[in-house]
């Protein structure tokens, strides 16, 4: 289980450099299609998911590397809190910000709590 999530936080950052850059360079062309109204709010949606995407990339490799020998049930609770976290969270600001689509934005705060229950 430990390597695979190894494997699973360091795709999970890598994805949010992908995501970030897309968002800091490519993402602008797409958002000159969409209203004023939205449009910083929802750059700036795309900028929060990639950033805290990162975070919790980290955090499942810091978790990794510090309880992987221990094997702590606990740890790998944790670990994969931080993943679903960030599916959840992450993947609905990147809905919203991508399709202007505010129901997204429900999903937004499962994720959050997942990752207070994963960081408790």
């Amino acid at each position: 289980m430990w390597r695979q999530l190894a494997i699973l936080g360091a795709v999970v950052a890598g994805l949010s450099v992908v995501t970030g850059a897309f968002g800091a360079h490519g993402l602008e062309g797409v958002a000159e299609q969409w209203p004023d109204a939205t449009r910083q709010k929802r750059l700036d949606n795309w900028d929060s998911a990639a950033r805290y995407q990162m975070y919790h990339g980290l955090a499942i490799l810091v978790t990794v590397a510090l309880c992987g020998r221990s094997k702590s049930r606990l740890a790998g609770f944790s670990a994969w809190g931080f993943f679903v976290g960030t599916l959840l969270f992450s993947g609905s600001l990147y809905l919203y910000a991508w399709t202007g689509v505010t129901k997204f934005g429900a999903i937004t705060p499962i994720g959050g709590l997942v990752w207070i229950v994963a960081w408790s």
